[in-house]
Protein backbone atom coordinates (compact mmCIF):
# COMPACT_ATOMS: atom_id res chain seq x y z
CA UNK A 1 0.00 0.00 0.00
CA UNK A 2 2.79 2.40 0.95
CA UNK A 3 4.62 1.69 -2.39
CA UNK A 4 1.42 2.53 -4.24
CA UNK A 5 1.30 5.99 -2.62
CA UNK A 6 4.96 6.60 -3.43
CA UNK A 7 4.35 5.82 -7.10
CA UNK A 8 1.48 8.37 -7.12
CA UNK A 9 3.66 11.03 -5.43
CA UNK A 10 6.28 10.63 -8.16
CA UNK A 11 3.63 11.71 -10.67
CA UNK A 12 2.75 14.97 -8.71
CA UNK A 13 4.24 18.30 -9.81
CA UNK A 14 7.08 19.76 -7.77
CA UNK A 15 4.89 22.66 -6.49
CA UNK A 16 2.33 20.27 -5.00
CA UNK A 17 5.07 18.34 -3.24
CA UNK A 18 6.28 21.58 -1.64
CA UNK A 19 2.79 22.29 -0.19
CA UNK A 20 2.59 18.76 1.23
CA UNK A 21 6.00 19.17 2.86
CA UNK A 22 4.85 22.34 4.66
CA UNK A 23 1.38 21.17 5.75
CA UNK A 24 2.23 17.58 6.78
CA UNK A 25 4.12 18.52 10.00
CA UNK A 26 1.06 20.45 11.20
CA UNK A 27 -0.95 17.20 11.11
CA UNK A 28 1.72 15.26 12.92
CA UNK A 29 2.65 17.75 15.71
CA UNK A 30 0.31 19.65 18.12
CA UNK A 31 -0.01 23.30 17.13
CA UNK A 32 0.52 25.95 19.91
CA UNK A 33 1.91 29.45 20.46
CA UNK A 34 5.62 29.90 20.79
CA UNK A 35 7.24 30.97 24.04
CA UNK A 36 8.12 34.27 22.39
CA UNK A 37 4.44 34.89 21.62
CA UNK A 38 3.51 34.12 25.20
CA UNK A 39 6.19 36.48 26.51
CA UNK A 40 4.95 39.23 24.19
CA UNK A 41 1.37 38.79 25.41
CA UNK A 42 2.45 38.82 29.04
CA UNK A 43 4.38 42.06 28.63
CA UNK A 44 1.53 43.95 26.92
CA UNK A 45 -0.47 46.50 28.99
CA UNK A 46 -3.60 45.02 30.60
CA UNK A 47 -5.84 47.67 29.03
CA UNK A 48 -4.68 46.65 25.51
CA UNK A 49 -5.59 42.99 25.96
CA UNK A 50 -8.98 41.45 25.44
CA UNK A 51 -9.17 39.85 28.88
CA UNK A 52 -12.13 38.21 30.51
CA UNK A 53 -14.07 40.14 33.23
CA UNK A 54 -12.22 38.46 36.16
CA UNK A 55 -9.15 40.56 35.29
CA UNK A 56 -11.07 43.83 35.71
CA UNK A 57 -10.55 45.78 38.99
CA UNK A 58 -13.00 44.89 41.75
CA UNK A 59 -14.77 47.98 43.17
CA UNK A 60 -16.41 47.51 46.56
CA UNK A 61 -18.55 50.18 48.27
CA UNK A 62 -19.36 49.85 51.97
CA UNK A 63 -21.83 52.17 53.70
CA UNK A 64 -20.83 53.31 57.19
CA UNK A 65 -23.26 52.04 59.80
CA UNK A 66 -24.02 53.30 63.30
CA UNK A 67 -21.12 52.51 65.62
CA UNK A 68 -18.77 51.50 62.78
CA UNK A 69 -15.04 52.21 62.96
CA UNK A 70 -12.54 52.31 60.10
CA UNK A 71 -10.93 49.10 61.39
CA UNK A 72 -14.28 47.32 61.40
CA UNK A 73 -15.09 48.56 57.88
CA UNK A 74 -11.65 47.71 56.45
CA UNK A 75 -11.78 44.18 57.87
CA UNK A 76 -15.32 43.82 56.50
CA UNK A 77 -13.92 44.73 53.07
CA UNK A 78 -11.55 41.78 53.36
CA UNK A 79 -8.30 43.45 54.43
CA UNK A 80 -6.04 41.56 56.86
CA UNK A 81 -5.94 43.35 60.22
CA UNK A 82 -2.27 44.20 59.86
CA UNK A 83 -2.85 45.92 56.51
CA UNK A 84 -5.97 47.63 57.81
CA UNK A 85 -3.94 49.07 60.69
CA UNK A 86 -1.22 50.32 58.32
CA UNK A 87 -3.80 51.89 56.00
CA UNK A 88 -5.51 53.69 58.90
CA UNK A 89 -2.16 54.93 60.21
CA UNK A 90 -1.38 56.46 56.80
CA UNK A 91 -4.87 57.98 56.53
CA UNK A 92 -4.72 59.50 60.04
CA UNK A 93 -1.96 61.87 58.89
CA UNK A 94 -4.47 63.80 56.76
CA UNK A 95 -7.92 62.75 58.05
CA UNK A 96 -9.45 62.21 61.49
CA UNK A 97 -11.05 58.72 61.49
CA UNK A 98 -13.63 59.94 64.03
CA UNK A 99 -15.16 62.13 61.33
CA UNK A 100 -16.80 59.23 59.50
CA UNK A 101 -20.57 59.39 59.73
CA UNK A 102 -23.35 56.78 59.30
CA UNK A 103 -24.58 56.65 55.72
CA UNK A 104 -21.21 57.70 54.27
CA UNK A 105 -19.74 55.47 51.52
CA UNK A 106 -16.16 54.17 51.53
CA UNK A 107 -14.83 52.80 48.23
CA UNK A 108 -12.26 49.99 47.91
CA UNK A 109 -10.51 49.07 44.65
CA UNK A 110 -8.78 45.68 44.34
CA UNK A 111 -6.72 44.12 41.57
CA UNK A 112 -7.74 40.44 41.28
CA UNK A 113 -4.99 37.95 42.03
CA UNK A 114 -4.37 34.57 43.54
CA UNK A 115 -4.38 34.43 47.35
CA UNK A 116 -1.67 32.00 48.43
CA UNK A 117 -2.93 31.16 51.91
CA UNK A 118 -4.48 32.70 55.01
CA UNK A 119 -1.18 34.41 55.86
CA UNK A 120 -1.03 36.13 52.47
CA UNK A 121 -0.96 39.94 52.82
CA UNK A 122 -3.54 40.42 50.08
CA UNK A 123 -7.28 40.75 50.62
CA UNK A 124 -9.58 37.88 49.75
CA UNK A 125 -10.64 40.10 46.81
CA UNK A 126 -7.08 40.40 45.56
CA UNK A 127 -4.43 43.06 45.94
CA UNK A 128 -5.65 46.35 47.44
CA UNK A 129 -4.97 49.33 45.21
CA UNK A 130 -6.96 52.22 46.68
CA UNK A 131 -9.36 53.23 49.46
CA UNK A 132 -11.37 56.44 48.97
CA UNK A 133 -13.35 58.43 51.53
CA UNK A 134 -15.51 61.33 50.25
CA UNK A 135 -16.99 63.41 53.10
CA UNK A 136 -18.71 65.59 50.51
CA UNK A 137 -18.75 66.30 46.79
CA UNK A 138 -15.64 68.44 46.74
CA UNK A 139 -13.26 66.67 49.17
CA UNK A 140 -11.62 63.29 48.74
CA UNK A 141 -9.17 61.32 50.89
CA UNK A 142 -7.42 58.38 49.20
CA UNK A 143 -5.13 55.65 50.61
CA UNK A 144 -2.84 53.73 48.23
CA UNK A 145 -1.03 50.44 48.93
CA UNK A 146 2.53 50.61 47.59
CA UNK A 147 3.80 47.27 48.96
CA UNK A 148 2.51 44.70 51.40
CA UNK A 149 3.58 46.86 54.34
CA UNK A 150 3.67 50.37 52.82
CA UNK A 151 0.71 52.72 52.46
CA UNK A 152 0.42 56.39 51.56
CA UNK A 153 -2.51 58.82 51.75
CA UNK A 154 -3.37 61.89 49.69
CA UNK A 155 -5.98 64.65 49.91
CA UNK A 156 -7.74 65.96 46.81
CA UNK A 157 -9.93 69.05 46.68
CA UNK A 158 -12.21 69.52 43.71
CA UNK A 159 -12.44 73.01 42.32
CA UNK A 160 -15.67 74.67 43.42
CA UNK A 161 -17.46 77.22 41.28
CA UNK A 162 -19.64 79.85 42.98
CA UNK A 163 -22.78 81.03 41.23
CA UNK A 164 -25.23 83.68 42.41
CA UNK A 165 -28.98 83.11 42.61
CA UNK A 166 -31.74 85.50 43.51
CA UNK A 167 -35.35 85.04 44.56
CA UNK A 168 -38.07 87.48 45.56
CA UNK A 169 -41.81 87.48 46.14
CA UNK A 170 -44.85 88.57 48.13
CA UNK A 171 -46.08 86.83 51.26
CA UNK A 172 -49.52 85.39 50.56
CA UNK A 173 -49.83 82.96 53.49
CA UNK A 174 -46.60 82.62 55.50
CA UNK A 175 -42.98 83.56 54.81
CA UNK A 176 -42.02 79.87 54.68
CA UNK A 177 -44.67 78.80 52.17
CA UNK A 178 -44.32 81.90 49.98
CA UNK A 179 -40.51 81.73 49.90
CA UNK A 180 -40.49 78.05 48.94
CA UNK A 181 -42.99 78.75 46.15
CA UNK A 182 -40.70 81.54 44.92
CA UNK A 183 -37.83 79.06 44.64
CA UNK A 184 -35.88 79.79 47.84
CA UNK A 185 -34.14 76.53 48.88
CA UNK A 186 -35.05 75.43 52.41
CA UNK A 187 -31.46 75.71 53.81
CA UNK A 188 -31.26 79.29 52.51
CA UNK A 189 -34.70 80.07 53.94
CA UNK A 190 -33.66 78.77 57.38
CA UNK A 191 -30.60 81.03 57.30
CA UNK A 192 -32.77 83.95 56.20
CA UNK A 193 -35.06 83.43 59.21
CA UNK A 194 -32.04 83.12 61.53
CA UNK A 195 -30.42 86.40 60.50
CA UNK A 196 -33.68 88.27 61.10
CA UNK A 197 -34.58 86.42 64.32
CA UNK A 198 -33.11 89.13 66.58
CA UNK A 199 -35.53 91.81 65.42
CA UNK A 200 -38.51 90.18 63.69
CA UNK A 201 -41.37 88.37 65.41
CA UNK A 202 -42.28 85.91 62.66
CA UNK A 203 -45.62 85.14 64.32
CA UNK A 204 -46.89 88.73 64.55
CA UNK A 205 -44.67 91.02 62.44
CA UNK A 206 -45.42 89.31 59.10
CA UNK A 207 -48.58 90.41 57.23
CA UNK A 208 -50.12 89.47 53.91
CA UNK A 209 -48.60 91.55 51.12
CA UNK A 210 -45.22 91.94 52.82
CA UNK A 211 -42.28 91.21 50.53
CA UNK A 212 -38.94 89.39 50.67
CA UNK A 213 -35.81 89.26 48.52
CA UNK A 214 -32.60 87.24 48.86
CA UNK A 215 -29.30 86.96 46.97
CA UNK A 216 -27.32 83.81 47.83
CA UNK A 217 -24.45 81.63 46.66
CA UNK A 218 -24.81 78.24 44.99
CA UNK A 219 -21.68 76.07 44.87
CA UNK A 220 -21.01 73.44 42.20
CA UNK A 221 -18.05 71.14 41.54
CA UNK A 222 -15.76 71.47 38.51
CA UNK A 223 -17.90 68.91 36.65
CA UNK A 224 -21.09 70.91 37.27
CA UNK A 225 -22.51 68.79 40.10
CA UNK A 226 -24.35 70.70 42.86
CA UNK A 227 -22.31 70.75 46.09
CA UNK A 228 -24.10 73.00 48.58
CA UNK A 229 -25.48 76.46 49.19
CA UNK A 230 -23.12 79.19 50.33
CA UNK A 231 -23.67 82.51 52.09
CA UNK A 232 -26.61 84.87 51.82
CA UNK A 233 -25.01 88.04 50.44
CA UNK A 234 -28.09 90.24 50.67
CA UNK A 235 -31.59 89.94 52.11
CA UNK A 236 -34.51 92.30 52.52
CA UNK A 237 -37.82 91.97 54.30
CA UNK A 238 -40.31 94.69 53.43
CA UNK A 239 -42.66 94.71 56.41
CA UNK A 240 -45.58 97.17 56.52
CA UNK A 241 -44.01 99.07 53.57
CA UNK A 242 -40.71 99.49 55.44
CA UNK A 243 -37.51 97.92 54.05
CA UNK A 244 -35.16 96.01 56.34
CA UNK A 245 -32.09 95.27 54.18
CA UNK A 246 -29.15 93.22 55.49
CA UNK A 247 -25.69 92.73 53.92
CA UNK A 248 -23.08 90.08 54.61
CA UNK A 249 -19.77 91.53 55.83
CA UNK A 250 -16.55 90.13 57.33
CA UNK A 251 -14.83 92.47 59.81
CA UNK A 252 -11.09 92.97 60.39
CA UNK A 253 -11.02 90.10 62.89
CA UNK A 254 -12.45 87.70 60.29
CA UNK A 255 -15.88 87.55 61.96
CA UNK A 256 -18.77 87.31 59.47
CA UNK A 257 -22.13 88.85 60.26
CA UNK A 258 -25.02 90.81 58.76
CA UNK A 259 -25.41 94.58 58.90
CA UNK A 260 -28.09 97.03 57.80
CA UNK A 261 -27.51 99.79 55.23
CA UNK A 262 -25.98 102.03 57.92
CA UNK A 263 -23.51 99.47 59.22
CA UNK A 264 -25.48 98.41 62.30
CA UNK A 265 -25.29 94.74 63.20
CA UNK A 266 -28.46 92.66 62.83
CA UNK A 267 -27.21 90.56 65.72
CA UNK A 268 -28.59 91.96 68.98
CA UNK A 269 -27.39 91.09 72.45
CA UNK A 270 -30.47 88.84 72.86
CA UNK A 271 -32.63 86.71 70.56
CA UNK A 272 -36.39 87.05 70.63
CA UNK A 273 -36.91 83.41 69.65
CA UNK A 274 -34.18 81.04 70.99
CA UNK A 275 -35.56 78.05 69.10
CA UNK A 276 -35.94 77.08 65.42
CA UNK A 277 -39.15 76.00 63.72
CA UNK A 278 -41.38 76.58 66.74
CA UNK A 279 -44.90 78.06 66.90
CA UNK A 280 -45.79 80.84 69.33
CA UNK A 281 -48.51 79.11 71.33
CA UNK A 282 -49.03 81.59 74.15
CA UNK A 283 -48.07 85.24 74.48
CA UNK A 284 -47.15 87.49 77.39
CA UNK A 285 -50.01 88.75 79.60
CA UNK A 286 -53.05 87.66 81.56
CA UNK A 287 -54.64 84.42 80.38
CA UNK A 288 -56.71 81.48 81.59
CA UNK A 289 -54.16 78.98 82.86
CA UNK A 290 -54.51 75.63 80.98
CA UNK A 291 -53.80 73.57 84.14
CA UNK A 292 -55.06 75.67 87.08
CA UNK A 293 -58.23 76.71 85.24
CA UNK A 294 -58.31 80.38 86.35
CA UNK A 295 -56.95 83.66 84.99
CA UNK A 296 -53.29 84.21 85.79
CA UNK A 297 -50.51 86.46 84.54
CA UNK A 298 -48.28 84.71 82.03
CA UNK A 299 -44.85 86.34 82.44
CA UNK A 300 -43.17 84.88 79.37
CA UNK A 301 -43.94 83.43 75.95
CA UNK A 302 -44.47 79.80 75.00
CA UNK A 303 -43.12 78.17 71.85
CA UNK A 304 -44.76 74.85 70.95
CA UNK A 305 -42.26 72.39 69.43
CA UNK A 306 -41.69 68.62 69.33
CA UNK A 307 -40.04 67.05 72.36
CA UNK A 308 -36.24 67.09 71.99
CA UNK A 309 -36.07 70.25 69.83
CA UNK A 310 -32.80 72.09 70.66
CA UNK A 311 -33.03 75.28 72.75
CA UNK A 312 -30.38 77.98 72.22
CA UNK A 313 -28.87 80.51 74.60
CA UNK A 314 -30.52 83.82 73.62
CA UNK A 315 -27.27 85.63 74.33
CA UNK A 316 -23.78 85.14 75.71
CA UNK A 317 -23.56 85.00 79.50
CA UNK A 318 -23.19 82.87 82.64
CA UNK A 319 -25.49 80.05 83.81
CA UNK A 320 -26.76 81.09 87.25
CA UNK A 321 -29.48 78.42 87.68
CA UNK A 322 -29.67 74.89 86.27
CA UNK A 323 -32.04 72.56 88.09
CA UNK A 324 -35.68 71.79 88.71
CA UNK A 325 -37.66 74.86 89.75
CA UNK A 326 -41.16 73.99 90.95
CA UNK A 327 -43.86 74.45 88.30
CA UNK A 328 -41.19 75.50 85.77
CA UNK A 329 -39.85 71.94 85.71
CA UNK A 330 -36.29 71.70 84.41
CA UNK A 331 -35.18 75.31 84.28
CA UNK A 332 -32.13 77.36 83.24
CA UNK A 333 -31.42 81.03 83.84
CA UNK A 334 -28.60 82.93 82.12
CA UNK A 335 -27.24 86.28 83.32
CA UNK A 336 -26.07 88.27 80.28
CA UNK A 337 -25.01 91.51 82.00
CA UNK A 338 -25.96 93.66 84.97
CA UNK A 339 -29.30 94.50 83.34
CA UNK A 340 -30.55 91.47 81.37
CA UNK A 341 -31.16 87.78 82.13
CA UNK A 342 -33.14 85.09 80.28
CA UNK A 343 -34.95 81.99 81.57
CA UNK A 344 -35.94 78.70 79.90
CA UNK A 345 -38.46 76.27 81.42
CA UNK A 346 -40.18 72.86 80.97
CA UNK A 347 -37.07 71.29 79.38
CA UNK A 348 -36.90 67.54 78.84
CA UNK A 349 -33.18 67.57 79.68
CA UNK A 350 -30.17 69.85 79.98
CA UNK A 351 -27.18 69.64 77.70
CA UNK A 352 -24.51 67.75 79.65
CA UNK A 353 -21.77 70.34 79.01
CA UNK A 354 -23.88 73.18 80.46
CA UNK A 355 -23.34 73.57 84.20
CA UNK A 356 -24.10 76.23 86.79
CA UNK A 357 -21.36 78.83 86.62
CA UNK A 358 -20.29 77.92 83.07
CA UNK A 359 -20.08 80.50 80.28
CA UNK A 360 -22.24 80.05 77.17
CA UNK A 361 -22.22 81.79 73.81
CA UNK A 362 -25.21 83.14 71.93
CA UNK A 363 -26.76 80.37 69.83
CA UNK A 364 -25.16 77.54 71.87
CA UNK A 365 -27.49 74.63 72.66
CA UNK A 366 -28.31 74.58 76.39
CA UNK A 367 -31.14 72.03 76.53
CA UNK A 368 -34.09 70.41 74.78
CA UNK A 369 -37.85 70.98 74.65
CA UNK A 370 -39.96 68.91 77.01
CA UNK A 371 -43.03 69.07 79.22
CA UNK A 372 -41.64 68.91 82.77
CA UNK A 373 -43.30 70.86 85.60
CA UNK A 374 -46.80 72.30 85.28
CA UNK A 375 -47.32 71.76 81.56
CA UNK A 376 -49.92 70.22 79.26
CA UNK A 377 -47.66 69.61 76.25
CA UNK A 378 -44.15 69.90 74.87
CA UNK A 379 -43.09 73.55 74.65
CA UNK A 380 -40.48 76.10 75.72
CA UNK A 381 -41.45 78.77 78.22
CA UNK A 382 -39.10 81.71 77.58
CA UNK A 383 -38.60 84.83 79.70
CA UNK A 384 -36.51 87.99 79.39
CA UNK A 385 -35.81 89.67 82.71
CA UNK A 386 -34.69 93.29 82.83
CA UNK A 387 -33.26 94.27 86.21
CA UNK A 388 -34.90 91.18 87.68
CA UNK A 389 -38.37 91.94 86.28
CA UNK A 390 -40.03 89.81 83.60
CA UNK A 391 -40.78 91.73 80.39
CA UNK A 392 -42.48 90.84 77.12
CA UNK A 393 -39.80 89.24 74.86
CA UNK A 394 -41.77 90.26 71.75
CA UNK A 395 -41.92 93.95 72.65
CA UNK A 396 -38.84 94.72 74.70
CA UNK A 397 -36.32 96.93 72.89
CA UNK A 398 -33.35 94.64 72.45
CA UNK A 399 -29.88 95.84 73.45
CA UNK A 400 -28.17 97.10 70.31
CA UNK A 401 -25.46 95.11 68.55
CA UNK A 402 -22.21 96.21 66.96
CA UNK A 403 -21.97 99.51 65.06
CA UNK A 404 -19.27 99.72 62.38
CA UNK A 405 -17.14 102.88 62.53
CA UNK A 406 -14.35 104.71 60.72
CA UNK A 407 -12.28 102.48 58.39
CA UNK A 408 -14.49 99.43 58.96
CA UNK A 409 -17.60 101.40 58.08
CA UNK A 410 -15.92 102.69 54.89
CA UNK A 411 -14.93 99.13 53.96
CA UNK A 412 -18.50 97.96 54.60
CA UNK A 413 -19.89 100.68 52.34
CA UNK A 414 -17.65 99.42 49.53
CA UNK A 415 -18.88 95.85 50.07
CA UNK A 416 -22.47 97.11 50.14
CA UNK A 417 -22.02 98.93 46.80
CA UNK A 418 -20.45 95.82 45.23
CA UNK A 419 -23.32 93.66 46.51
CA UNK A 420 -25.92 96.09 45.13
CA UNK A 421 -24.17 95.89 41.74
CA UNK A 422 -24.25 92.07 41.82
CA UNK A 423 -27.92 92.09 42.83
CA UNK A 424 -28.82 94.25 39.83
CA UNK A 425 -27.11 91.81 37.46
CA UNK A 426 -28.73 88.60 38.72
CA UNK A 427 -32.25 87.81 37.45
CA UNK A 428 -34.80 86.09 39.63
CA UNK A 429 -34.19 82.37 39.27
CA UNK A 430 -37.36 80.74 40.55
CA UNK A 431 -37.26 77.87 38.03
CA UNK A 432 -33.56 77.07 38.61
CA UNK A 433 -33.95 77.13 42.37
CA UNK A 434 -36.96 74.84 42.24
CA UNK A 435 -35.12 72.43 39.92
CA UNK A 436 -32.18 72.30 42.33
CA UNK A 437 -34.55 71.64 45.22
CA UNK A 438 -36.11 68.72 43.38
CA UNK A 439 -32.64 67.36 42.54
CA UNK A 440 -31.65 67.44 46.21
CA UNK A 441 -34.83 65.67 47.24
CA UNK A 442 -34.19 63.05 44.55
CA UNK A 443 -30.78 62.30 46.07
Amino acid sequence: MFLKYLKRLNKLPLAALSVVAVVLPLWVFEWGPSNAALDLRASAPIDSLDLAPPFQPIVLNIKVGKGDTLMKIFVKAGLPRNNAHLAITALTKIYNPKRIRPGQDIEFIFEPGAVLDEKDAHSKNGELKQITIRPDLYREYAVYQLDDDKFTAKYYKKAVKTELARAAGKISSSLYVSAVKAGVPVPVLMELIRIYSWDVDFQRSIRLGDQFEVLYERLTTEDGEFARYGKILFANLKLSRTDHPLYHFKDKKGFSDYFDHKGRSARKALMRTPINGARLSSGFGRRRHPVLGYNKMHRGVDFAAPRGTPIFAAGSGTIVYRSRNGSYGKYIRIRHNSEYSTAYAHMSKFRSSVRRGSRVKQGQIIGYVGTTGRSTGAHLHYEILRRGRQTNPMRVKMPSGKQLKNKELAKFMNVKAATDFKLAGVPKTEKVAQTVKRAILAK
